[in-house]
């Protein structure tokens, strides 16, 4: 009984043994021959049948991918609770904790996770910037609620009467909000006041006022400012800081 073989489909290097060819055969019903099952030999340019690997990929492509990949490539990093070491900052998170769980409310969420902010992403509110935003329509009457400081501006004169709760109020700025019949409320009374936002505006100073903005953006073409040694007059006063030598920042 002749034994038929695919030497001339297969590399040398994958040949199968003769006890694996032997192993692995059986009889068409048409004739007498035996012949190789065609599953047993590895994939080659002659073969018609697919490998294992090709189908456990197919398979696999099917497949939905599983949750934790989508998660991981649409995922954002944000903070789960604050790192300040402040207890009475703590205290709030976890009175604001339970408000958020307890109430249907978004505002007690947007305050938690304002509250786990880094004093980066909170940035001081000055007293000038918020008697302007409190004078447009339909905020009259209402509470200013910033999660953050709100500091003094001398170049403002008139101060109107006005309500605001915040983590920290400068004392310089104390004083005009005071002396105007105005009140200052902390986090824990306005959860007792207004539990659920009514009658608050959410305010947050500018977020790009730091020193460092100046300096983000490519050149030539925007107003970023170069980070130079010192601003004297033999410290980088040409390309760049010129319109006559090529550009000006």
């Amino acid at each position: 009984m002749e034994l038929l073989t695919f030497a001339p489909l297969i590399p040398s290097s994958l040949k199968l043994s003769q006890a694996a060819q032997t192993k692995h055969t059986y009889k068409t019903p048409a004739s007498n021959h035996t012949t190789a099952d065609p599953m047993d030999i590895p994939y080659c340019l002659g073969c018609s049948e697919k490998s294992t690997l090709e189908k456990q990929k197919e398979d696999l492509a099917e497949q939905e991918a599983p949750s934790w990949v989508l998660t991981s490539a649409t995922r954002t990093e944000r903070r789960k609770e604050s790192k300040g070491q402040d207890i009475h900052l703590r205290l709030l998170v976890k009175l604001y904790r339970f408000l958020a769980r307890r109430t249907n409310s978004t505002f007690n969420q947007d305050v938690l996770k304002r509250l786990f902010m880094s004093r980066t992403n909170r940035p001081p509110l000055s007293l000038s910037r918020m008697i302007q935003k409190m004078k447009l329509p339909g905020r009259e009457n209402k509470t200013a609620v910033v999660v953050g400081t709100v500091t003094d501006d001398v170049r403002i004169l008139d101060v109107p009467k006005l309500k605001a709760c915040a983590l920290w109020v400068s004392s310089r700025a104390q004083g005009p909000i005071l002396k105007t019949g105005g009140k200052i409320l902390t986090f824990n009374q306005l959860a007792l006041e207004s539990p659920k936002r009514r009658g608050t505006v959410f305010l947050s100073g500018p977020h790009k006022s730091r020193e460092v903005y100046r300096h983000f953006g490519k050149a030539p073409g925007t107003p970023q400012e170069p980070y130079i040694r010192s601003k004297g007059r033999k410290f980088e006063r040409a390309r760049g800081r010129r319109a006559s030598r090529g550009y000006k920042n």
